[in-house]
């Protein structure tokens, strides 16, 4: 061993005049080959030194960067309590924050919350704040909570979230502490605990009559949310066309990676696409099913994601009585091509359904889809099939070709009398061009199985006054927003039948009233998955209506965006749930740093 050391103590690394005279001894062939061989060993170490840092770096979310975002409208109230519009809604979710908010699977977690515990009963729920800041850096407080709630209460002011919070007391238990106490206990209340909160210290002057119209609706609005207004630009008219918002570093779930948005308004479509081409906005949203499929053939990135909306032919028994033959209603289903509708008029933007429950709906509450999946289209059955079917259905009903080959059938009245039918009724619809193009596609369908169909187009503040109120309709295509149980029951249950209910198909079955009222309890998910299951049963076997389609809602968005998720959104602003959480910039680090 000491012989060992010895000889190591006797070693020594060679020094700059010893390498040099070395490498002098060289001949010239020696010379270039010691280069080339050296040249190789460096650039085969960095490589491997490359290669073995790359093994432990990760690209992560960092902060800088800006989107310029196209709108169609222009915001009015940048206001939770007011929020009318979809400029509104927009604006007031990235300005606000509420008790809770959605996440990337549709949960509900704590925003301004810190902490939430409800009673057994489902009428009792209690939370406690973080501390948390509006834009202004004053404290939110419990104050704030029970004034915006209160606000929303107001009969003088109106808000369209009024009916949420109908039944609902708020009230203060401490300075961090606030509790809602429900009259009756329903699933979806925590749905509305999402509403941003209005910072009580500007607003508590304001008197109710000029709530409306002062600029903290505007320029002055502040919130608590990812982003805060920092500009705003006007027409000659005083009306906003661009709103810079900057990234809030107090907000309660973290300050956004993306520094700069700016919000940007146009009054139709192809402005808005023109925009975009021009590069003035990275992004648009709400554009036609069309203008999609062309931004994609140029090589725009389109995300999209389906929507709670069902539209389908509803049909009106009390003013049309050929709908009360369940044979009809079914030969009808049979008849109608729901993917053609997809293809021709959604340009595949849009899913096939046979049920008034959303699969959004299913998915928020952690549900498997109780709806039979649509056919695919390889296995369905072809057009003409369909159609020899649906003929069939009829012919075996009774149902024979007139004079002028629309269908008739004899039949008796409750009394006995007996009265010819004839399989003719008028279609009311919106003048949207889609629900257009839609009707237009029903009626070939229907009159190609020997009914007659007036397509009745009305524009949809008249659609809705003149028509749907007074139940003034044979059978209405249109769309319904089911968010959750309670919009069924609004939808569905008896008691809604009549104006200003929104039981638009007259719907009337004992039975699936009590299983709507049920659901809107606080209701375990197995009970929940049940309840849904038979009321769904109960709408085939009575067949109020026939259920088209879901759209997707479809987003144009900028290729180097990362972040985003829209899949479990039930409305368009809920486009902004993970605002937050967007990037367009990365940094590299360590793996073991980024735990």
């Amino acid at each position: 061993m000491e012989k060992f050391r010895s000889l190591i103590k006797g070693l020594k690394l060679p020094t700059r005049d010893d390498v040099v005279q070395a490498i002098g001894s060289f001949s010239k062939k020696e010379r270039i080959l010691f280069i080339f061989l050296f040249l190789v060993l460096s650039v085969s170490t960095l490589v491997l030194i490359n290669k073995v840092n790359n093994q432990f770096l990760e690209d992560v979310p960092a902060s800088g960067g800006s989107i310029n975002e196209g709108i169609i409208g222009t915001p009015r109230f940048i206001n939770p309590v007011l929020a009318l519009s979809d400029a509104d809604r927009d604006m007031t979710a990235l300005v606000y924050s509420g008790l809770m908010r959605k996440n990337e699977t549709g949960e509900l977690v704590p925003d301004l919350a810190e902490k939430l515990t409800v009673s057994k009963d489902g009428l009792i729920y209690t939370f406690t704040l973080k501390d948390n800041f509006f834009q202004d850096n004053q404290k939110v407080t419990v104050d704030d909570i029970i004034y915006t709630i209160n606000k929303i209460k107001h009969p003088t002011i109106k808000s369209p979230k009024k009916l949420n919070w109908e039944g609902v007391t708020v009230s203060k238990v401490d300075n961090k502490t606030v509790q809602f106490i429900l009259k009756q206990a329903y699933a979806s209340f925590l749905d509305n605990t999402t509403v941003g909160i209005l910072p009580a210290h500007l607003w508590k002057d304001i008197p109710v009559d000029q709530f409306s119209f002062i600029d903290l609706n505007t320029t002055g609005a502040i919130g608590s949310g990812p982003y805060k207004i920092t500009q705003i630009k006007k027409d000659s008219s005083g009306i906003p066309v661009y709103v810079e918002l900057k990234a809030f570093n107090k907000f309660a779930l973290g300050k956004p990676y993306i520094e700069t948005l700016s919000m940007k308004f146009y009054a139709n479509e192809k402005d808005l696409i023109d925009a975009l081409s021009s590069g003035d906005i990275d992004q648009v949203s709400v554009i036609g099913p069309e203008k999609a499929e062309e931004l994609k053939a140029k090589g725009y990135r389109v995300e999209t994601a389906t929507l709670p909306r069902i539209f389908a032919l509803f049909f009106n028994q009390n003013q049309s009585a050929v709908f009360t033959d369940k044979n009809v209603v079914k030969a009808f289903e049979t008849a109608i091509n729901k993917d053609e509708i997809i293809n021709k008029v959604l340009h595949g933007y849009g899913k096939t359904i046979d049920s008034p429950v959303p699969k959004t709906l299913i998915d928020y509450t952690g549900l498997p889809y109780l709806a039979k999946d649509s056919k695919s289209k390889d296995d369905a059955a072809p057009v003409t099939d369909n159609i020899s079917l649906s003929k069939k259905i009829l012919q075996d009903d009774g149902w024979k070709a007139g004079e002028d080959g629309v269908l008739v059938k004899q039949t008796k009245t409750k009394a006995g009398k007996k009265v010819i039918l004839r399989l003719e009724f008028s279609l009311a619809t919106g003048d949207a061009s889609e629900l257009k193009d839609i009707a237009d596609l029903i009626k070939k369908d229907l009159e190609s199985i020997g009914a007659k169909v007036e397509v009745k187009i009305f524009e949809i503040g008249s659609l809705n006054q003149d028509v749907i109120r007074p139940r003034k309709y044979d059978a209405l295509l249109f769309g319904q927003i089911v968010n959750s149980g309670a919009d069924l029951f609004a939808f569905w249950h008896s008691s809604q039948r009549n104006d200003p209910g929104l039981n638009i198909a007259s719907y009337t079955n004992t039975k699936a009233d009590k299983i709507l009222e049920a659901t809107l309890g606080n209701i375990d998910k197995k009970d929940r998955i049940e309840k849904y299951t038979e009321f769904e049963d109960e709408i085939k076997k009575d067949m109020p209506a026939i259920f088209i389609y879901s759209p997707d809602f479809i987003y144009v968005v900028a290729k180097n965006l990362n972040g985003l998720i829209i899949n479990k959104i039930t409305n368009q602003s809920d486009r902004f749930n993970l605002v937050y959480k967007w990037y367009r910039e990365t940094d590299r680090v360590w793996k073991i740093f980024n735990r």
